[in-house]
Formats: C-alpha cells, sequence, structure tokens
C-alpha cells in the first residue's frame, strides 16, 4: 500500500531517523504515542488482552454492538427469533424483500451466535467445562459461518455498498487467537487510512481550484488528521476525551463553512452550490470510514467520480439525470 501525503501525522515520520521500518509490525513511540508500523503508517498500538474466553465474549459483544451500529435498519433480529427469520426468508420470492429477509436471518444468526458463545462462557465461569468439540461450540460456529455468507446481503445504513467486512470480524474473533485478530485489524485500519487520504488528497485537488473555497482547505486537513486519529483510538482509552472532541469539530466546521468572496454572476451560481453539495458528500464519506473502520470501495470509488464530474463539468447535473430509456422513442 502507497502512501500519498507524506506530512499528514499518521504516516511515516521518524524525526532525524531519515529511514522507516522495512516489513509491518515494528512498535516503538513515534508522535508521543505507542504505534505500530502497518503499511506505511504509524497506527496507535494496544496490545491484545489475553487469549481467554471471557475476553472473547467481551470482543464478540463490543463487536455486535458495533456491527448493528453501522448496517441498515431493522436487521438486529434476536437470536430467539431464529428459526422465524429462516422461514420468512425461505418463502420469500421477490428479490428484493428476500435480500433484506436475508440480512434479517443474518442478524438473527449473528445474535444466536453470541447467545450461544455467552451462555459457554458463563458456564466456564461457573467450572463447568466446553471443549471445542462440544454441540453447542459446533453450533455457535454454524451461526457465525452463515451469517458471515448472508451478510453479503447487509448494507451500511447509508445504503451505498455492503459492509462485508465489518461483518465479518466478530467470527474472526470467535476463530482467531486475540492477538492474530488485532493483527488483522490493524492492517484494516492502514487500508481505512489510505481511503481517507486519497479522499482528501482528491477534495484538496478540486477545491484548491474553486473559488471563494480557499478557506476550506486547512480545515480538510484538520479533517484528515482527527478522522485518522479517530479511526486509530479505542473508546475506552481515556485520550478519547480529547481525540472524539476534535474529531466533530473538524466535521462540524466544514458542515458550517461558506464560501466567500463569490461574483455576482448567476451562472455560476450552480457550479458553487454543486460545489458544496460535493463538500458536504466528501465530509460524509469520510464519516462513514471512521465510524465502519474498514474500507468502503464502492463508496470511495462512487465519490471520486463525482469529484471528477465536478472538475469535469462544473456540475453534479449527472448524478440526477434521467436515463435514455426513460423517454419514448
Amino acid at each position: 500500500m502507497s502512501t500519498t501525503r507524506s506530512k499528514s501525522t499518521s504516516q511515516v515520520s521518524l524525526g532525524s531517523d531519515a529511514t522507516q521500518p522495512s516489513e509491518n509490525g515494528v512498535i516503538k513511540e513515534h508522535n508521543g504515542k505507542i504505534c505500530i508500523f502497518i503499511d506505511g503508517y504509524w497506527i496507535r498500538y494496544y496490545a491484545p488482552p489475553a487469549n481467554t474466553m471471557s475476553e472473547k465474549k467481551d470482543l464478540i459483544v463490543s463487536l455486535r454492538r458495533r456491527v448493528f451500529h453501522h448496517t441498515e435498519q431493522g436487521i438486529n433480529s434476536p437470536g430467539w427469533r431464529l428459526e422465524i427469520a429462516r422461514k420468512y426468508y425461505e418463502q420469500e420470492q421477490d428479490p428484493s424483500r428476500k435480500r433484506v429477509k436475508a440480512a434479517m436471518l443474518a442478524g438473527s444468526l449473528f445474535n444466536r451466535a453470541t447467545d450461544i458463545f455467552s451462555g459457554v462462557v458463563d458456564l466456564e465461569d461457573k467450572g463447568i467445562r466446553i471443549g471445542p468439540d462440544n454441540p453447542l461450540m459446533q453450533q455457535c460456529e454454524a451461526c457465525f459461518i452463515e451469517a458471515l455468507e448472508l451478510g453479503k446481503q447487509v448494507r451500511h445504513f447509508s445504503g451505498e455498498e455492503g459492509v462485508d467486512e465489518l461483518w465479518g470480524e466478530p467470527f474472526k474473533a470467535f476463530s482467531y487467537p486475540m492477538d492474530r485478530f488485532f493483527e488483522s485489524r490493524y492492517i484494516k485500519l492502514a487500508q481505512t487510512f489510505n481511503a481517507i487520504d486519497k479522499i482528501i488528497d482528491r477534495m484538496l485537488a478540486v477545491f484548491a481550484h474553486v473559488d471563494g473555497f480557499e478557506g476550506v482547505l486547512p480545515m480538510l486537513e484538520e479533517l484528515r488528521d482527527a478522522a485518522k486519529t479517530e479511526v486509530e483510538t479505542m473508546r475506552r482509552d481515556e485520550v478519547i476525551y480529547e481525540v472524539w472532541p476534535r474529531y466533530v469539530a473538524a466535521k462540524e466546521a466544514i458542515s458550517e463553512f461558506k464560501p466567500c468572496g463569490l461574483s455576482s454572476h448567476e451562472d455560476r451560481l450552480r457550479y458553487w452550490e454543486d460545489g458544496m453539495r460535493l463538500l458536504h458528500m466528501g465530509k460524509d464519506v469520510i464519516s462513514h470510514l471512521s465510524g465502519v473502520r474498514v474500507p468502503m470501495p464502492a463508496t470511495t470509488a462512487n465519490y471520486m467520480a463525482n469529484c471528477d464530474l465536478y472538475d469535469q463539468n462544473g456540475s453534479l447535473d449527472s448524478e440526477f439525470s434521467i436515463p435514455d430509456r426513460c423517454f419514448k422513442n
């Protein structure tokens, strides 16, 4: 993975040391915090928890909250309704409705697996040993695997694309040792950093040439750094009380920005209005990435296409254009 801006605070910057690590996994102090080096980025490092059933349970429950928070509404179906969800999914013939019912079934499977695993941990806490070959553990694994497959039908709450990478994290937490799971997370964080850099770089390139938008350029740089700092920071870390307000303030600054010094040419009005729309769309994409903490390739590609459209035409008209097939011959 290549980096795009050497001045970003989370990228490689080793002070007097002009070299960078030759491989991933180097852990050292960087910019006043302990970081791990992954794919060209220094990311805030947290030592993985102990590889115990209890720690896995806490991680899976936390991931469950995060997954349902960032996915479409109405799919957080409880585990005890699994058979009902499956019945309605299997009976559905309409493709659009079947997709939603698949997402609801995936939610039930996900919750059933979490319920089983939590119950197993509770039994272990009482001294009752449940081995990996126990039918309960086999059912738990089967639920996670089926939920993972059906999770391809689950969409981000924006509706723009699926979130199968995010959806797959609880199964990884169930299957992997804790240290391996966190290694995989740092790779996803580096990929998210890279996506944020690409979007901000494209926004800077576009708005640097739009009259009246000069003032937003430093705001975009601040959003870049604030977003990546938010992505790398765990909620349980005390520093979140500094990180989260900075990130929210950076987004609010973009929302409240108004271009200045515009001419009175009415024929330019749509150009500036669409520039504002593009700016807010980019802020929203950064927000989505910061929330899910995994790449969103379709959302990112769609935004880049809108940037290209605005750069070339000075408008976003084709976003709402009516296709030729809608007209009579």
